[in-house]
């Protein structure tokens, strides 16, 4: 979901079968987040230079992603290599907060 102050952009994807029943939850989620970084800038929701705020349920997840905590799955920092890349390449500005999992507004698209 990308959700700014003039609205709210929703959708959900399957995972592909090369992933289908083959990556945990937390592999999911820096799919869902390379996907969603790649689908906003795409569709122009999200522009060169922008404020993201990135919304993590997963304290591993925000660690790893804010402060560069190292994490020991290759597929992850292969997708974390491509969000990384993203923000680079648009500059964008991140700002990540670590939310419960109560609070996450897509857990229910899951």
């Amino acid at each position: 979901m990308i959700k700014n102050k003039n609205s709210e952009i929703k959708q959900k994807r399957e995972h592909v079968d090369i992933y289908l029943n083959k990556i945990t939850s937390q592999q999911s989620k820096y799919i869902a987040l390379h996907v969603g970084l790649f689908w906003g800038i795409g569709r122009f929701v999200i522009q060169n230079e922008d404020q993201i705020n990135v919304k993590i349920d997963n304290k591993e997840m925000f660690d790893h992603l804010k402060d560069g905590k190292k994490i020991s799955d290759s597929f992850i920092n292969t997708r974390a290599g491509f969000i990384f890349q993203f923000i680079k390449q648009r500059k964008l500005k991140i700002n990540y907060e670590l939310i419960t999992p109560e609070e996450n507004y897509v857990s229910k698209l899951i």
